[in-house]
């Protein structure tokens, strides 16, 4: 099968990301001897220099890793939680009835940098110093500006000058928004680094002792005060069209640590998939899964309207679930079992008909049958407020909607020793909060993933992390560490990976080939972005699927939106076989990611 680019093949170690810049830093590392913890932590550092509208430093990050050392496949939890000020009663005496999706508001503890911090530690073999160089050299020497960020900056000059003035003494250097392909510097985020450098190396050589220094720095001392000060003292617009000050402190900061979780897994086709659990949407993937198990999906085109409707309508069900179910174990009290449970699946298997779906259809689990009719009828409640048309949530298609939005970046790196790493970081993007101006960087908007009614799985509570959209995978073949894989896209993440997997298993295409087939997604379900809109029976395919397969799934009854060939998903992915051949992909999609490898 053609392709615009090769699977990258080799045996010495493999990278991939949203930026060849990243990559290209991650590949410095293994270069270095560093293994694929390593290269995977300074790629993440780069992407918040050359990719700020997609993360920020102040942004959040969950990984999924298998451990050539431990044996162990395990999950790094980097998604900060809601600050003790962040109660339903603080927000509604704001006059609010949504989070709004951008502003000091909307901002949960930043978690990656602890994140990036505890996996080099743990796994990694370099230094604090190794791993940021690359970030530094860029913020502090400029880097190309990709022209998606010019673009977006440039849509946003106004509103920066006249409401957020610390992002336009950034991102608009002399007043004059910054030309793409051309170099650009932040240098306050790059002395930040530095800085971060110099009191980490002050404790001396141990490398563990001058990265437990770096995480002190970052949140009990001069990054944790300079963020208090500004969420104390600054009131700044968001998207409620008010002004409002935020309710994080650097008593947050410092009370909070990055956790290791234990992955949600389901065995499928001699593969285990290992996905967070449902303080996230990963369970999602594993309960569509489910369903899909004892279909024939290889006796379908992996592009025919078969394979479309079939996993479009398998999705709606799994997504259905997880508005009524998904939330915070540590505070909700979640029935994953049972949701991928063999008699659970069989029964919903059969409502996946030869029509396309319009109603959002949550299946009822024994003893949560008043959980799901609370549920559905906060979500009715909440619709008549949600509004439609969102100004800042992550977005289904890069081109085609509004460069105000945000998104999202990934990282898979892969080594000769057999480590493995998928990473999503996210958040803290520029146009989530105004720049912190000591700092350089933003924080985050992950709040806006709460309700703020009262009961539901995903309320706002303090202390709680929200139900996140970042969602990265590995799968196991036969038992081994197998691939790396992900994509950003909001709610769209989930179901872009699934079709790379699903047409990598069913239909024997290699990651190359299965990252550049034609890609869709459903709106079906209330989207986990402000003003949480939900689009009944919706379906966006990319026209490359053709004109009869666009036809027919039009007949089948999809509400039925058409995306430019090229532009929809933005995957990469990472694999290692039992004889150590390593193999990397990355999508030609908007032409920024790139995948590195020998």
């Amino acid at each position: 099968m053609f392709t615009t680019r090769p699977e990258l093949l080799g045996t010495f170690g493999m990278v991939t990301s949203t930026h060849w810049l990243g990559s290209a830093a991650g590949m410095a590392m293994l270069e270095r001897g560093g293994n694929a913890f390593d290269s995977c932590v300074a790629t993440a550092f780069v992407l918040q220099v050359v990719e700020p509208h997609l993360v920020g430093p102040g942004g959040d990050v969950p990984i999924v890793f298998h451990s050539a050392k431990t044996g162990k496949t395990e999950v790094l939890c980097g998604q900060g939680p809601a600050p003790a000020g962040a109660t339903i009663a603080h927000y509604k005496s704001e006059g609010l009835d949504l989070i709004p999706g951008n502003g000091l508001l909307a901002t949960v503890i930043p978690g990656a940098f602890g994140a990036w911090m505890v996996l080099l530690r743990d796994h990694g073999t370099l230094t604090v110093r190794d791993v940021l160089e690359p970030a530094i050299h860029y913020a502090e020497g400029g880097h190309p500006m990709l022209p998606r960020v010019a673009d977006t900056i440039a849509g946003l000059k106004d509103f920066f000058e006249t409401e957020w003035p610390t992002s336009a003494a950034v991102f608009l250097p002399g007043g004059v928004a910054p030309q793409a392909k051309r170099l650009f510097r932040n240098p306050a985020l790059a002395e930040t680094w530095k800085r971060v450098l110099r009191e980490a190396e002050a404790v001396g050589g141990d490398r563990e002792r001058q990265i437990e220094a770096a995480r002190n720095a970052f949140y009990r001392g001069f990054v944790a005060d300079a963020i208090d000060r500004f969420s104390r003292n600054t009131e700044v617009m968001d998207e409620s069209g008010r002004r409002h000050r935020g309710v994080i402190t650097g008593d947050d900061m410092a009370g909070w640590s990055p956790t290791y979780d234990t992955p949600l897994t389901y065995d499928y086709h001699g593969h285990t998939v290992a996905k967070i659990r449902p303080w996230g949407q990963g369970p999602v993937f594993l309960q569509t899964l489910a369903l899909l198990r004892d279909i024939d999906l290889a006796a379908m085109g992996p592009a025919s309207a078969d394979f479309v409707h079939t996993v479009t309508e398998a999705m709606k069900l799994a997504f259905a679930d997880r508005e009524i179910y998904y939330g915070d174990p540590d505070f909700v009290d979640v029935p994953v079992e049972a949701l991928l449970s063999d008699a659970y699946n069989d029964a919903r298997r059969g409502l996946i008909g030869a029509t396309a779906s319009r109603e959002l259809r949550p299946g009822r689990v024994a003893g949560y049958e008043g959980q799901v009719d609370r549920v559905m009828a906060a979500l009715e409640r909440l619709s008549k407020v949600s509004g439609a048309g969102a100004a800042n949530s992550e977005p289904t298609t890069a081109e085609m909607l509004s460069a105000r939005r945000g998104d999202t970046t990934h990282i898979d790196a892969v080594d000769r020793w057999g480590n493995m790493v998928a990473a999503m970081p996210s958040g803290g993007w520029l146009q989530s909060s105004p720049v912190i101006p000591e700092l350089g960087f933003m924080l985050n908007s992950r709040a806006q993933m709460f309700w703020l009614e009262p009961g539901l799985p995903a309320s706002l509570e303090p202390g709680k992390r929200p139900r996140t959209t970042l969602t990265p995978s590995l799968a196991l073949r036969d038992g081994k560490p197998y691939m790396a894989f992900g994509s950003p896209g909001g709610d769209q993440q989930e179901q872009w990976q699934l079709q790379l997997f699903l047409r990598h298993v069913h239909h024997g295409l290699n990651l190359q080939e299965a990252i550049e087939q034609p890609t869709f997604h459903t709106a079906h379900f209330p989207s986990s972005f402000f003003p949480r809109e939900r689009k009944p029976g919706h379906l966006l395919a990319e026209e490359n699927f053709g004109a009869e397969v666009l036809a027919d799934l039009r007949r089948r009854g999809h509400a039925l939106e058409t995306a430019p060939e090229w532009t929809v998903g933005r995957l990469v992915a990472a694999a290692r076989d039992p004889d150590g051949l390593l193999h990397a992909a990355a999508t030609p999609r908007l032409m920024q990611a790139y995948a590195a490898g020998r």
